[in-house]
């Protein structure tokens, strides 16, 4: 995949993470593309050690469920960490 796909491909996992947690996420579009990349490199990593499938098609469901649930876990942890920040 080339990275303007992998980019547009984290944008819009991280887009679709912060439709998908409820609550108040912060940022903007360009926190949403750092998550939405951290978390499809996530997604994918752990995609290839556990099932052995990785971010290789753009177009491959597996490919964006991989995605999707990479930005949602980068979001819960991005989320907790700046929830600490505000109440410290």
């Amino acid at each position: 995949m080339s990275i303007l796909a992998f980019l547009i491909l984290g944008l819009i996992a991280g887009a679709i993470a912060k439709l998908i947690l409820p609550g108040k996420q912060g940022g903007g579009w360009l926190i949403t593309l750092l998550l939405g990349v951290v978390g499809a490199l996530l997604g994918g990593w752990l995609g290839s050690v556990l099932f052995g499938v990785g971010l290789e098609e753009f177009w491959d469901l597996s490919t964006w469920l991989l995605a999707i649930g990479g930005a949602i876990v980068v979001l819960l942890i991005y989320g907790l960490i700046v929830n600490r920040r505000r109440t410290a």
